[in-house]
């Protein structure tokens, strides 16, 4: 009934904004760096997320894709 539209409504109001999908892939550990073992973001990226713009979520998802591909263990330049 009613309640359930108003449930359905504001569950898609941020999509329809912010189409870019979170990384995460629910293997949610931070190493040394307080970076994400499962997705790559910084601490500070997934706490930033929820209020991020689409742009910058696909700045986020790229900067994660990069430390992702790096050697585990090398300090990030």
């Amino acid at each position: 009934g009613h309640s359930r539209l108003g449930h359905a409504a504001l569950m898609s109001a941020g999509h329809s904004e912010n189409p870019v999908a979170s990384p995460c892939i629910d293997v949610c550990q931070l190493d040394e760096r307080q970076v994400c073992v499962g997705c790559g973001r910084s601490l500070r990226e997934i706490t930033d997320w929820s209020r991020a713009s689409a742009a910058r979520r696909l700045e986020i998802c790229a900067a994660a894709a990069l430390r992702l591909r790096q050697v585990p263990g090398r300090p990030l330049q």
